[in-house]
């Protein structure tokens, strides 16, 4: 249920509306707009009479909500939502207007290696990293990662460019490695890993969520529901593709996701082509219509020598083709005037 109050009421009888509420066992969420102020009613609000709070003079107006995300559900929040990481010339802000561009390897194998990628991406546009340091993989012979030393890899390449970093996470024990991570992604193997994704809730990092290869939209966002409902409100949505029968490409590029969500959903979305696609001559054309769809960010594989990369060298662009497609990307927006 939200209600939406009138222009021009004081905080006192905003502050003794949420109280009366909260008395009612419901939690309320209090989205501050530039328009209007929405009063966003989690829990069992199957008591609360609609015909008596509508009534209330500083009420304009009161609905209950069918869809069962309520937190990520555009009409609790009306505003987009922008999340924020890294500080001073570094601060990356995405959604609302803001795009954002994370770039880097699909694992971290080297510090020669990230150091290198992190600062031929920076040098193209991007404004985050992307490097995996724990690696979920089909075959438990394949490389797995360099784990917690592939954390600190990333962290030395932040040092050194000033980029902040989004990574992976596998399990909900290693939440204290993550402690200086600036993003936290929950790949689409986890995406329905509720107990994981309850514990992140109960952090105050960011959240990458990457949709599930088979998940629905309202899958990927009763997925970050769970987070929010524990308190985290920074969740970033990712469109990483949906599974087909098709051999062509690794999965398939769901665009018409973007504008679905956005009218759904008040969090960023960002879209990944490299995952989507799995060849690495697709990625630009991808990349550039989901820019041209509304996403609020990109996130692509880019290595120095895909060739013999340990992780997903086949869709991984060299810091030549990044740069392309970083440059494409820009234009595009100028002309979309997203």
């Amino acid at each position: 249920m939200i209600a939406v109050l009138k222009n021009g009421v004081t905080k006192a009888q905003r502050d003794n509306l949420v109280k009366w509420l909260e008395s009612q066992n419901v939690r309320v969420h209090i989205s501050e707009g530039e328009v209007q102020t929405v009063l966003g009613l989690i829990g069992d609000t199957s008591k609360i009479d609609i015909d008596l709070l509508s009534g209330l003079e500083i009420i304009s107006n009161v609905t209950r909500i069918s869809e069962p995300f309520k937190s990520a559900n555009r009409r609790f929040h009306p505003d987009d939502t922008v999340i924020e990481v890294g500080e001073g010339e570094n601060k990356v802000k995405i959604g609302g207007g803001n795009f954002c561009i994370m770039a880097g390897p699909c694992s971290v194998e080297s510090e020669e290696q990230i150091l290198a990628i992190a600062q031929s991406v920076k040098a193209s546009g991007a404004n985050m990293l992307r490097g995996g340091a724990f690696k979920p993989r089909t075959s438990p012979y394949d490389f797995q990662g360099l784990r917690a030393e592939g954390l600190q890899l990333l962290m030395k390449a932040r040092e050194v460019t000033g980029l902040p970093f989004v990574t992976e996470i596998m399990s909900a024990s290693h939440l204290d490695l993550f402690a200086d991570v600036d993003i936290i992604q929950v790949g689409a193997r986890n995406m329905q890993n509720f107990e994981l994704l309850k514990e992140l809730g109960r952090s105050n990092k960011p959240i990458l969520l990457k949709r599930g290869m088979s998940a629905t939209l309202k899958e990927l966002l009763m997925s970050a529901e769970y987070i929010m409902s524990e308190g985290n409100e920074n969740v970033i949505l990712c469109e990483r593709g949906i599974r087909s029968y098709d051999s062509y490409t690794r999965n398939v590029l769901d665009l018409a996701a973007v504008p679905v969500l956005n009218g759904l959903t008040h969090l960023p979305i960002i879209v990944d082509p490299s995952h989507a696609t799995g060849v690495s001559r697709l990625v630009r054309p991808m990349a550039c219509a989901a820019t041209a769809a509304g996403a609020d960010g990109l996130i692509i594989e880019v290595h120095n020598d895909p060739v013999h990369a340990l992780c997903d060298g086949a869709q991984s662009l060299t810091p030549e083709q990044f740069s392309d497609v970083a440059r494409r990307v820009n234009e595009i927006r100028g002309i979309m005037n997203w």
